[in-house]
């Protein structure tokens, strides 16, 4: 792994993320009209990887995050604690009524030719009200830290989570710690703190500090103002690996400080048949995982899933190849679970890496 370059010596933490945590409610197949009950996932696309990569791959992991001292708060906290996760929390006080809060994420499953539907309540989240200054990097990295992660997701949520980023980037690359960033455009975050063109600017200052980028091509060609073609709904998975790779090559010619980017594809047949690949690029060099048919049982999270299942392979200083494809499966695996984190064992992971199928284990 010439370009990455993993620290060796030990560690506190093998990876650390900074970002928002929610909690999402879930009534399954029911839309929420008709809900009469509901499942609580505790999520965030940055604390996801983090989640992932402690209780599947055993590795030590912290997230650095926004916490709320009422009762959802406790709720979060003690979901964090199961996974494995150290946390570092900016304590904040609910004030009985109108918060801070821990945001909330509505998502049903959908089924068929019905597609999932999402929408959020991010009003006084206390994640928005992170800034430069709120966590002590030079503690925190001074006992080791091997990666770190954040997202476009928290950088979207107001005009001072994006210097805390580049703040702890900074530290992160200081201290000798790989730095990683998934893009995860949205454009609905973004309309409300100055729309795309302030999106690409944002995304582009954090992106300079960066050494590894996950985005798909919306990511690419919105985040970060990359040339490619036309990306809809209806086309987004059907796109060539190599014009993907195309606008990598264009990426690193406008970030030349990265050395790495990654990608799911997929391609949606119906809510839960799903073709699912997955590419790396690496110092140049080009990776294409296989592809398979996923029978999904929710999709959300599958994304934070690929990350972390590639993140632990170069980590554990997997050729790029065999990261990518751990990459993929964990992703693959994680769809088949409900909720956002992963209730993968690394032996499954492993095992369908390398061609496993679906045969009962007996």
């Amino acid at each position: 792994m010439s370009g990455l370059t993993v620290r060796q010596d030990a560690c506190e933490l093998d990876f650390l993320s900074l970002g928002a945590l929610v909690h999402r409610l879930d009534p399954g197949i029911i839309p929420f009209r008709k809900a009469r009950s509901l499942d609580i996932h505790v999520s965030g696309g940055e604390y996801n990887v983090s989640a992932n990569l402690s209780d599947c791959f055993g590795l030590k992991t912290g997230v650095c995050t926004a916490m709320v001292n009422y009762g959802i708060g406790e709720l979060v906290q003690g979901r964090v604690r199961e996974m494995g996760v150290k946390p570092f929390y900016k304590m904040f006080e609910h004030d009985g009524v109108r918060g801070p809060n821990i945001a909330t994420v509505y998502s049903d499953r959908g089924h068929g030719v019905r597609a999932p539907v999402v929408f959020y309540n991010r009003s006084n989240e206390a994640g928005a009200l992170l800034k430069a200054g709120d966590f002590n990097w030079s503690e925190i990295f001074s006992r080791g830290v091997k990666w770190f992660h954040s997202g476009g997701i928290f950088a979207a949520l107001s005009e001072t989570t994006s210097d805390l980023i580049i703040e702890g980037m900074q530290a992160a690359k200081a201290a000798g710690a790989i730095n990683s960033f998934d893009l995860n455009y949205r454009a609905k975050l973004w309309a409300s703190v100055g729309g795309g063109e302030r999106a690409e600017k944002v995304l582009g200052n954090i992106v300079r500090n960066c050494d590894c980028v996950i985005g798909n091509e919306e990511d690419l060609q919105k985040g970060l103002g990359v040339k490619g073609p036309e990306v809809t709904k209806k086309t987004e998975s059907k796109l060539n690996p190599e014009t993907f790779f195309d606008m990598i090559e264009a990426a690193v010619k406008k970030f030349p400080n990265i050395k790495m980017v990654a990608t799911t594809l997929r391609e949606v047949h119906s809510t839960n048949r799903h073709d699912w690949a997955a590419v790396l690029w690496l110092d140049g060099k080009r990776y294409v995982s296989p592809t398979c048919q996923l029978d999904v049982i929710d999709r959300i999270g599958g994304g934070d899933g690929f990350a972390a299942g590639l993140i632990y392979g170069l980590l554990s200083g997997k050729a790029p190849e065999e990261a990518l494809k751990l990459g993929w499966a964990h992703g693959a695996l994680l769809t088949t679970f409900p909720g956002d984190t992963t209730m993968a064992r690394l032996p499954e992971v492993e095992a369908f890496a390398k061609g496993g199928s679906a045969r009962v284990q007996r």
